[in-house]
């Protein structure tokens, strides 16, 4: 997800594989905003066909739930326009989660996604123990003496176990 604004695909057609050829071309999808703007490009690259079937012979950097041999996700574009504008640490998150599976970058509306993202995630921690730490200073008035007998490794696991999710350090709140 990190690389999503270096995507390209390499565009061939069923017709040339059919016939004997691989004649196609690699393409990078942050020149298109649109999927009609990305397929009329295609269409002009292979203007020597009638009605050209595109095959998605390989790609790079676009996660496989975005593209397959024969099809392209409208909402790659969205996407990468999207990412495009967050800082490093939260593309990061927005890949950690979204690799948690919870939510379906090809067809969820795109401003939900992000906003669900948002919503979810809880921060960067080095533990789900810190994590607890933090929950029980934020939210529980207890004094250091009961602090001290607070078992913090066994309030972390019960929430991960159903309310939170920890992926490569970053933690989200599952909806």
């Amino acid at each position: 997800m990190e690389n999503l604004m270096h995507s390209k695909v390499y565009v061939g057609t069923y017709a040339k594989y059919n016939n004997g050829s691989i004649k196609g071309d690699w393409i990078e999808l942050n020149n298109f905003s649109s999927i009609e703007e990305f397929y009329e490009f295609c269409s002009e690259l292979h203007s020597d066909e009638t009605d050209p079937e595109f095959m998605f012979q390989d790609w790079e950097n676009i996660p496989s739930e975005l593209i397959s041999e024969s099809s392209l996700s409208e909402n790659i574009f969205s996407i990468i326009e999207k990412v495009s504008h967050l800082d490093y640490k939260t593309l990061e998150a927005f890949a950690a989660w979204i690799s948690i599976g919870n939510h379906d970058i090809e067809s969820d509306d795109i401003d939900s996604l992000f906003e669900s993202f948002e919503d979810d995630y809880q921060g960067y921690y080095n533990s789900e123990e810190d994590f607890a730490y933090q929950i029980i200073d934020e939210c529980y008035d207890l004094s250091d003496f009961v602090k001290s007998y607070f078992d913090y490794e066994s309030f972390a696991r019960d929430l991960f176990m159903s309310d939170y999710t920890y992926e490569n350090g970053h933690v989200f709140r599952n909806s």
